[in-house]
């Protein structure tokens, strides 16, 4: 049976960092909401265009879009054992959308991590944040800055502020999440999958949390 995990927590809680190490060590593909959107966007699909009217102001993306995207991402052969689902559901209608989307694949969402961090610090992490126009590489001002100020370490090409990580839109985000992702915290505490992790413990802390709860589900 596929093993379904869904991370949770703000923008800047560090899903991502950790979607993709869980990923690595557990053989599962790490699916992520945002990648699909940048993909499709660079691609300049109907998709992409319309998800980055909402993308650019910090909103969510419709869920019918959203969903339709998911679903084509789980139907590739990699995705046979499972997933790590890193940016979806964002909503509790959207956590329905993928609970009857796991039936037509033989699984259910088997167990969600919550990462928690305060506001100061999402807006710290995220906000200092620099992506190369080549290969999407990021770094930090602070926590990982590149050798050459503006320019990739790994293929030297620009770094550039991606919309959602100014300020102003990271503070809209978090504004965002609140209002609407946070309900999730209750959705999946009343279903008996959530665990809260430490977002402010080292990459590799949190990291060896999350190992732990894996490892005990899989048992």
């Amino acid at each position: 049976m596929p093993t379904y995990i869904v991370l949770l927590g703000p923008p800047g809680a560090g899903k991502g960092t950790q979607a993709s190490l869980l990923s690595e060590k557990f053989n599962l593909p790490h699916i992520s909401s945002g990648d699909i959107f940048r993909e499709n966007i660079r691609n300049n699909t109907e998709m992409g265009k319309l998800a980055q009217t909402y993308i650019s102001k910090g909103e969510l993306v419709p869920d019918d879009v959203t969903v339709a995207m998911i679903r084509d991402r789980f139907k590739k052969p990699d995705c046979a054992r499972g997933a790590i689902l890193d940016g979806f559901p964002r909503t509790p209608p959207q956590a329905d959308s993928l609970a009857e989307m796991l039936t037509e694949f033989g699984g259910k969402v088997d167990l969600v991590p919550f990462i928690t961090a305060p506001t100061e610090v999402l807006i710290e992490r995220l906000a200092g944040r620099w992506t190369c126009k080549e290969a999407g590489h990021i770094f930090h001002n602070k926590f990982n800055p590149p050798k050459q100020s503006g320019v990739c370490d790994l293929d030297q090409s620009p770094l550039y502020q991606r919309e959602d990580d100014k300020a102003d839109t990271v503070k809209h985000r978090i504004d965002v999440y609140k209002q609407q992702t946070a309900p999730l915290i209750n959705y999946y505490l009343q279903r008996g999958v959530l665990t809260e992790v430490n977002g402010i413990a080292s990459i590799e802390d949190v990291a060896s949390q999350m190992n732990t709860l894996i490892s005990l589900e899989e048992k």
